[in-house]
């Protein structure tokens, strides 16, 4: 199955930001798609808004870090939809504190968003896609995957560690097979998670959104996003000796 016949799309953290913008994309060329979001009134605004260019839009709220509640979500808008070719795991927090500071909630409720709920998403998706036989499995992790994050964003790095680490496992075990599995990683892209970030890698908001689905529409395996400056950057951080990443991050 070639990307252009991924027609019926599952989006989390779809009422805003990068979930937001991929879903008008997708809209935008009739794609048929389930969105999933904590705010449903936002969600079923933007539905309002896309129906008029989507084959269809379904949606439903989900709070990824109410497990049990993941795969019955995606069960029933996948059966709404007729079936499901791809799902895009976004839904993501970026909370943090410095570790030992005595703010702990603050980095477990990150943790237990992108990773664990993540985690969760992929569960309900990949059990979808083995009874069917095919489906296309998109996971938005991080550039500060790559390379441990100090402070704040500890946590938040080694939750999109963890996240793509659960990417390359699977690629391993799906490789050759009709089910592919894709790994994005985005650098700083204007959206709420980056609000107040002051740097000169900013990347605005529809350019941003713009490269992660030409990624997706390829099914890269891996992509930093977008693909200048961040692909020679990961690949600095990932090679590069700790005494110089440091003064990188």
């Amino acid at each position: 199955m070639t990307a252009t016949t991924r027609q019926k799309i599952l989006i989390t953290g779809a009422s805003s930001g990068l979930g937001e913008g991929m879903a008008r994309r997708f809209a935008a060329d009739g794609r048929a798609l389930a969105l999933c979001a904590r705010r449903l009134d936002r969600l079923d605004a933007l539905a309002g808004e896309l129906r008029p260019t989507a084959a269809q839009v379904a949606t439903a709220r989900l709070d990824v870090t109410d497990t049990e509640s993941v795969a019955p979500v995606f069960a029933r808008l996948a059966e709404e939809l007729g079936g499901l070719d791809r799902v895009i795991v976004n839904a993501g927090l970026g909370k943090g504190a410095p570790i030992g500071t005595g703010n702990a909630a603050a980095n477990f409720e990150t943790v237990q968003t992108n990773l664990v709920g993540a985690l969760a998403q992929t569960e309900a998706a990949l059990e979808i896609f083995r009874a069917q036989g095919h489906g296309h499995l998109v996971l938005i992790s991080s550039m500060s995957a790559i390379r441990g994050l100090p402070k704040a964003q500890a946590a938040y790095s080694a939750s999109k560690a963890g996240l793509s680490a659960l990417g390359q496992g699977l690629q391993a075990e799906f490789a050759g097979s009709p089910i592919s599995i894709s790994v994005l990683l985005p650098g700083y892209i204007e959206t709420d998670i980056n609000r107040g970030v002051q740097t000169a890698l900013m990347t605005d908001t529809d350019k941003g959104v713009a490269a992660m689905v030409a990624a997706i529409e390829k099914e890269s395996a891996w992509a930093p996003v977008p693909a200048w400056p961040w692909r020679p950057i990961a690949l600095a951080l990932r090679y590069l000796p700790s005494a110089i990443t440091r003064r990188m991050v």
